[in-house]
């Protein structure tokens, strides 16, 4: 009988008010890419912060072993130590570090007791060429896009010559060529024996790249099977613990009438001047009442600088017009945006979306703050209106929290995102822009939050909806803009659109 390199069993992990992990039994083959899959609340980042030494030995009940030799791990450093690297979704790299510094923090090369500086920058170096990384070794980190950022993660990751490999949500932020890059590492590490637990809610990698997967559901393990006995059908039944029929609400497109009397937002001539890419060059769109407007492009085409600038969130100097409701507007900060009726949903939802020290209820009524309401009466906050709006939007986006008085960062990444779009919906916005609204969210959530994005469509919110995802883009879109370096390529009706017509304009043809 073959010994797993890593056994778990009956893990149970108790937080105040809910049991995360409940009885999980786990187990890990060397030279196997084990995927990890389940809604957000599943349990998955718990499981890994017990094997990561995140959560200390005490701290939960059950048995941990590696090689077949129980482990206790009291921290972080004591799991390293039995070879374990675990890449969170929260980076944990230093920003005003260069790329180098970030990937030997800790265990810098010492040559008669100081950093040499020079051995690091030549290891980092050989480290990067090996995997085939491009990534300046010398930048610092917050010069990086957040993909490239996740990049430094793995590479640290890998500079630790680490028997298991953990890597959770590792493509959330990548390119199609870094996911490329990626996928060609562990296939490399694999070879070598390396085994990895990796944990996506892009089902469609976990059969490009698992050998089997472990499915959790409410704390609970509720299959374990090879990857060549399974679909993504039997997966998503067994996450959900229900089948779901589609992914994409069933409308009809918004067919807009003659005329601008509908018209929610229009943008003339926008154009931004950065002091580096991507710049946008006389960008001109309108989006009207009760239509969903999607817009592609491949990575630094300026899907996001796009909408933050109309938002009033653009730090550098623009120009252009925007109008709303027919009538044009000053928009020179968010608060402006907010009280012209419009809510952005960024994509990094712990960067720009949260507090994430505050509870549910302070992180819920935020924007509302600056929108008129009844939350505030003369500068002062009505609490018992704030508890009550925000239990009402809990239970309508059936976010999972014990109590509203908890940090959100106890919350699990889908449920956070639950936060973000409530505190939103709770200004009652004309104007919704979505930039990646289902990163990072499992099968289930994406489903809830295509629904409730078609449910406003039909109140009459103008949306905007930038996503990376083709099919998201397809399945929720009543017109298309495609963007290429800062310029409008395309502009498409949803009929018959494939994703070649949308990657040829993305491609800048």
């Amino acid at each position: 009988m073959v010994v797993p390199l890593l056994s778990m069993q009956a893990i149970t992990k108790d937080f105040p008010g809910v049991r995360a992990l409940d009885d999980v039994n786990f187990e890990v083959h060397s030279g196997k890419i084990h995927a990890l899959c389940g809604e957000n609340g599943a349990g998955k980042s718990t499981l890994i912060k017990v094997l990561g030494g995140v959560h200390p030995y005490g701290t939960y009940e059950g048995q941990l072993h590696i090689n077949g030799v129980e482990q206790r791990f009291r921290n972080v450093r004591d799991a390293e130590h039995a070879g374990i690297a675990v890449i969170h979704q929260e980076l944990a790299l230093i920003s005003e570090m260069t790329v180098a510094e970030n990937i030997y923090l800790g265990r810098e090369p010492r040559r008669f007791g100081v950093i040499d500086k020079s051995r690091l920058y030549h290891d980092a170096g050989q480290l990067l060429t090996q995997f085939g990384l491009e990534i300046p070794l010398q930048g610092q980190v917050y010069k990086l896009g957040i993909g490239q950022q996740q990049l430094v993660e793995i590479a640290k990751a890998l500079s630790r010559n680490a028997r298991l490999l953990v890597l959770d949500e590792p493509t959330a932020a990548l390119t199609k060529s870094e996911v490329d890059i990626l996928r060609q590492i562990l296939m490399q590490l694999r070879d070598k024996g390396v085994a990895c637990i990796y944990i996506t809610h892009k089902l469609k990698e976990i059969f490009q790249i698992a050998d089997c997967v472990t499915v959790l559901r409410d704390g609970k393990t509720v299959a374990t099977q090879s990857i060549d006995e399974c679909t993504e059908d039997i997966l998503i039944s067994q996450m959900v613990g229900r089948e779901l029929t589609t992914f994409f609400p069933d409308r009809e497109h918004f067919s807009p009438p003659s005329g601008d009397a509908l018209t929610a937002l229009k943008v003339k001539d926008l154009s931004t001047y950065p002091l580096e890419p991507p710049r946008l060059e006389n960008i001109s769109f309108e989006v009207r009442q009760g239509e969903i407007l999607g817009v592609a492009g491949l990575m630094g085409a300026g899907r996001t600088e796009l909408i933050s600038t109309i938002f009033g969130a653009y730090s550098g100097r623009w120009s252009g017009k925007v109008y709303r409701d027919g009538a044009p507007v000053q928009i020179s900060s968010p608060r402006d945006a907010i009280q012209e009726g419009m809510a952005l949903v960024s994509e990094d939802r712990k960067r720009y979306g949260l507090i994430i020290d505050n509870d549910v209820v302070q992180n819920m009524t935020l924007t509302s703050l600056c929108a008129s309401g009844e939350i505030t009466s003369f500068g002062v906050i009505n609490r018992q209106v704030e508890y009550q709006e925000s239990r009402h939007s809990v239970e309508t986006l059936r976010i999972k929290t014990p109590s509203l008085d908890v940090p959100v960062s106890q919350l699990s990444g889908g449920n956070q995102q639950k936060v973000v779009l409530g505190k939103w919906l709770m200004t009652r916005p004309k104007v919704l822009f979505l930039d990646e609204p289902t990163r990072g969210i499992d099968v289930g959530a994406k489903a809830e939050i295509h629904a409730l994005t078609a449910q406003l469509a039909d109140e009459g919110v103008a949306i905007v909806l930038v996503s990376s995802e083709l099919p998201e883009i397809l399945g929720m879109s009543d017109r298309v803009l495609v963007l290429h370096e800062g310029r409008i390529t395309g502009e498409f009706t949803n009929e018959n659109l494939t994703q070649e017509d949308i990657l040829r304009s993305a491609a800048g043809a």
